[in-house]
């Protein structure tokens, strides 16, 4: 696959992320290879020879992660497969506390020589640094867990389906969408598996085994006597599920408009209706900016409330120790001190959840070893918390971490990454049609676009996939070039309607960047349908 194919069927439908580097997944590997694990008795002996050596040179505490990261893609278009890679990325990475400070040291030479090895290197690299540090980290105490296992629920490893079926599939996709009306289509399935092993001085071993899976595509079709074209992605949204989740049932099917989906994933019936979308899409009048009540499907909904709600809650960039990739927050410490910050309406509940069953953010134990749980970040509208982890839950008084950390590999230092950050549903029943049949001007969006927002993540623009007008309670048309402006406190405090739990459903980013070195996270938004009254929309189409 060439690098500029991979770079844009992996961005599809991302949003706010950061596009991967293939070679950054590690080693080209058999298939087969993927389904031999390791013995977690091994990884126990392993993990006990750094956290020993690490002590032995003077750490007063340490953690060792022993990670197995396998990926896999298979990528086509049209009748030709574009790639088929399986990579494996196998590694240590040690972390230790000498002297007050953080060092770090990783390698992949898996022998107990090495580790050990790695881990004084790791305690030299925390007494280099503790040398410059102004104050002493503070961990947030962590009581040892033993020897304790998480897996991701899944029912059928991605990694033991045959390549074949998968192309198989991605094929017939292709067909579906050109016999259909489509002129061109790419598609493709990315699947991913964890194997991580944790253990820390604090006296936890943990072993974890989580998968996630995307499958997408993207539809383009030309109207060659315009000239004009219109593209429609995927209504997929990536998984923390095994390959189950390619295989839908009628309870996961939202009819509507169009169908959506929930818990698992009809691709081949997906893409038909994008091909006739897309088809509408080309004839969709250009919207009339103005003020417009705006009914978000979740599946649009979770790329505004990732980046207007989710990373603005992320400590690290409250206080400005974070500021990549889109800046700091607005939501400074004065803000929450006061108890009463209003941040949306008090419609607007949101939650950090890292044990979502189903979600990509879902584990057992984060990765400094701490339990995972649920907690709220605005409650009735009121800005209530932020996302923690051990080194910082005492700036904000808390007495134990969130449990939020995160490294991409096991060659990164793991740091604050993002939880499932999701709206909570209404508590009335109230439907998708109850919701549009009170908008007198509306638009209903469908499905994620472009984006764009500040540096303290407060004034955005978003656009979408889908766009359907609402006249006096009914849908009346297709619209085209629509984005919304906000800044973000206005927008949630906009919020006046929400959909019951019946219609709640998960989106999500599987390569969400943060850092530097950037690194990439997959984590998932939930919501309900949710109405917006009088935001203001503008006309991408329009020139000064």
């Amino acid at each position: 696959m060439k690098r500029k194919d991979f770079l844009y069927l992996s961005g599809m439908g991302m949003g706010a992320l950061l596009l991967p580097d293939l070679s950054a997944f590690g080693t080209p590997i058999d298939p087969l290879q993927a389904l031999d694990g390791v013995d977690v008795k091994i990884k126990k002996e392993l993990a006990d020879v750094a956290l020993n050596a690490a002590k032995s040179k003077g750490a007063t505490y340490a953690d060792i992660r022993i990670g197995r990261y396998l990926n896999q893609f298979v990528a086509t278009r049209e009748k030709r497969v574009q790639g088929v890679a399986n990579t494996e990325s196998y590694g240590v990475g040690i972390r230790v506390l000498a002297n007050g400070c953080w060092g770090f040291a990783a390698t992949n030479n898996v022998t107990k020589d090495a580790i050990a090895k790695a881990a004084e290197q790791a305690v030299a690299v925390a007494k280099a640094n503790a040398k410059i540090q102004g104050e002493p980290v503070q961990l947030a105490p962590q009581k040892g867990y033993g020897e304790v296992s998480w897996k991701t629920p899944i029912e059928i490893n991605a990694f033991e389906v045959p390549v074949k079926e998968k192309v198989d599939l991605l094929l017939n996709v292709n067909d579906v969408a050109m016999q259909n009306g489509a002129n061109f289509v790419n598609s493709v399935i990315f699947a991913v598996n964890e194997q991580k092993y944790f253990a820390s001085t604090d006296g936890s071993y943990i072993d974890q085994d989580v998968h996630r899976i995307y499958p997408t595509f993207n539809v383009t079709k030309v109207d060659r006597e315009s000239g004009k074209f219109k593209t429609r992605n995927a209504l997929s949204a990536p998984s923390g599920k095994g390959y189950e989740y390619m295989h839908a049932r009628p309870e996961d099917k939202v009819t509507g408009i169009v169908t959506r989906y929930k818990g698992r994933y009809d691709m081949l019936e997906d893409v038909k209706e994008a091909a006739r979308v897309a088809t509408e899409k080309v004839k969709a009048k250009s919207v009339e900016p103005g003020k417009y009540d705006l009914v978000l499907d979740p599946s649009h909904l979770w790329l505004t409330i990732h980046e207007s709600v989710g990373h603005p809650t992320e400590l690290d960039r409250v206080l400005g120790y974070e500021a990549n990739y889109a800046g700091t927050s607005f939501l400074t410490l004065d803000k929450w001190e006061s108890k009463k910050f209003k941040f949306g309406s008090d419609k607007v509940n949101i939650v950090a959840d890292k044990t979502q069953v189903g979600s990509l953010g879902a584990v057992g134990y984060d990765d400094e070893g701490v339990k995972c749980k649920k907690w709220d970040l605005i409650k009735n509208g009121v800005l209530t918390s932020y996302q923690a982890i051990r080194d910082q839950a005492h700036i904000i008084g808390l007495t134990e971490s969130n449990g939020c950390c995160y490294s991409q590999g096991w060659d990164d230092v793991q740091f604050q990454r993002m939880p499932n950050v999701s709206l909570q549903p209404g508590k009335e029943k109230l439907s998708v049609d109850d919701m549009i049949k009170n908008v007198e001007k509306g638009i209903y969006i469908i499905g994620d676009g472009s984006f764009s927002i500040d540096q303290q993540r407060y004034n955005f623009q978003f656009g979408g996939q889908i766009f359907y007008e609402i006249k006096e309670g009914k849908i009346a048309g297709m619209l085209n070039d629509v984005a919304y402006q906000a800044n973000t406190q206005e927008f949630w405090n906009s919020c006046n309607a929400i959909c019951d739990e019946s219609d709640y459903r998960l989106g999500g980013s599987f390569n969400d960047g943060k850092g530097q070195p950037s690194q990439s996270s997959a984590v998932s938004h939930g919501s309900a349908t949710t109405r917006f009254n009088g935001v203001n929309v503008i006309n991408t189409a329009r020139k000064i």
